[in-house]
């Protein structure tokens, strides 16, 4: 009848043993130091929870997208690839350039070219809005529609790339949202002082290689030319070409070094920009070659020969941490927009604490009144059930320290509605027993059939729990995920509590005490 393999007694203490282990680190990163904490074995697990910007304070940033640098960049791209498709089919224009939402220009012979013109404009943009007057007015226009989905291409770029800048400083669990069409929620919990996280988000970090317009007479710049600073050489600029011979969409590394005992940063790129940064070193050695970021030229070496590894390096004046931070910002990758911080605000440690403490109150005090509750209705049984509560909270916290998780209030507020969910499989097994002791089974019959009827019941509620606890971490987003993960975790752990923990605790008992009766 009432019988546990030894696999599954071996399985279960082990998994009871592995919890403490893992939630043990919980306990002991307390500020209080004792021997135990001083000397724990090497061998510990030593991950604890996370706390999320309530509980530990931190600095919470709201970042607005520039998103007409974005749509000013694809019109001038727009122009450039206009131009140099009607130059290759010899279609005669005047008068190519942008407008505030497209671009126009004018053929020369409307009736002859309408059609290559049409076709040349709908390859410049799928989404966008043409019209070809009878005197040879083009007007390409970018729609809503077109409008739109750069606008998102945007901010669900920026989002993933602000993730990898923000992950390699070593943030703890950054939450990073989208609101509203053009901005972004980051929350940095543990920062206290967000300057150095503001400085890398504000740079772009757009790299291109360009070459000199050496033909440029002395102060005029071409259609084909830009004026930009020199870092090296404050107050001094350079003309460069527009064409982009290289992108820095091309790096795959970046690493801060040293060349000559000074700091410079080293980058590689992938099998496409190795084969057209050899094709364009080899094509114009003895040319100077322009490395800009940001719009501002970094340094502008001379080509000495054919650079054909697949690499190089940037020199420029570099202190160790701006080498740092700007092989950081080419490693993510560049911005498709400049970001702005249009609102700032610090969390302090001080209510981050009082959250804190609130939340252990209200758990403390749940589980006591629990406690209380269970014994009085269920005497000795309700001892077993509030052993294995406790050892429920250690395992919720055991599996938030292996996943890293973060904990918020509304986690908190998750684990302490678990606490309720872990009892009530509990009360359905016990009030089952009940019912099979008043139809005169014998103890042992009674136990045993009170688990085998009551499991049914016990899944199909906690199951039920859980797919909406699913269903909120699918569609919800920070706080209301934050709560979805700890009753997750809360349910799983309570059914692994009350189903076998309780129930070998139980059979233990019986073993021992063998009663004739039982009281329940």
């Amino acid at each position: 009848m009432l019988h546990i393999e030894k696999w599954k007694v071996v399985f279960i203490l082990a998994l009871t043993v592995l919890g403490i282990l893992y939630a043990a680190p919980n306990v002991m990163s307390l500020q209080t130091k004792t021997w135990l904490t001083e000397n724990v074995p090497s061998w510990m697990p030593s991950s604890t929870v996370n706390l999320g910007l309530d509980l530990q304070g931190g600095s919470h940033l709201l970042l607005e997208a520039d998103t007409k640098v974005v749509v000013s960049d694809r019109l001038d791209s727009m122009v450039d690839a206009a131009r140099t498709e009607m130059r290759k089919q010899d279609i005669g224009y005047v008068d190519l350039g942008t407008t505030r939402d497209g671009l126009t220009f004018k053929l020369r012979n409307p009736a002859q070219d309408h059609d290559a013109a049409y076709k040349i404009a709908r390859n410049l943009e799928q989404k966008a809005e043409i019209n070809i007057g009878d005197d040879g007015q083009v007007h390409v226009t970018l729609g809503e529609d077109a409008l739109k989905a750069l606008n998102t291409q945007v901010i669900n770029q920026s989002i993933e790339i602000v993730r990898r800048r923000i992950d390699e400083t070593g943030t703890k669990e950054p939450v990073i949202q989208r609101q509203g069409s053009n901005r972004i929620v980051l929350q940095l919990p543990g920062v206290d002082d967000p300057e150095r996280i503001k400085a890398l988000l504000g740079r772009t970090a757009k790299m291109s290689f360009h070459l000199l317009d050496m033909d440029a007479p002395t102060g005029a710049i071409s259609a084909g030319s830009r004026k930009l600073p020199m870092r090296e050489n404050p107050g001094q600029s350079v003309i460069i070409k527009k064409r982009v011979m290289i992108s820095g969409d091309m790096l795959i590394d970046s690493q801060p070094s040293f060349e000559q005992g000074a700091p410079v940063v080293s980058f590689r790129f992938n099998a496409i920009g190795a084969k057209r940064f050899c094709e364009v070193t080899r094509d114009n050695v003895g040319k100077p070659f322009a490395i800009v970021l940001d719009d501002e030229v970094i340094s502008a070496p001379v080509i000495r020969d054919a650079i054909c590894g697949g690499g190089g390096i940037i020199s420029g004046s570099f202190t160790v941490k701006e080498a740092h931070d700007l092989s950081l910002l080419l490693r993510a990758g560049a911005l498709p927009a400049p970001l702005n911080v249009v609102e700032e605000r610090s969390v302090g440690p001080t209510l981050g604490s009082d959250s804190v403490a609130s939340g252990k109150t209200a758990a403390l005090a749940a589980m006591a009144c629990i406690f209380v509750l269970i014994l009085a209705s269920y005497g000795l049984f309700g001892l077993f059930a509030n052993i294995a509560l406790i050892l429920n909270m250690i395992f919720i916290f055991a599996l938030l320290s292996i996943l890293q998780a973060t904990l918020t209030l509304p986690g908190i507020a998750g684990i302490i509605l678990t606490i309720g969910i872990a009892v009530d499989a509990n009360v359905l097994i016990f009030e089952r027993i009940r019912e099979e002791l008043r139809h005169g089974r014998t103890v042992l019959a009674a136990v045993d059939s009170g688990y085998k009827m009551a499991l049914a019941t016990i899944v199909d509620s906690n199951l039920t729990t859980l797919i909406v606890a699913m269903i909120l971490f699918s569609f919800g987003s920070g706080p209301v995920k934050g709560f979805a993960v700890a009753m997750s975790i809360g349910i799983v752990t309570s059914l692994f509590s009350a189903i076998m923990l309780t129930r070998l605790i139980v059979i233990a008992w019986l073993r021992k005490t063998r009663p004739s009766t039982l009281h329940i």
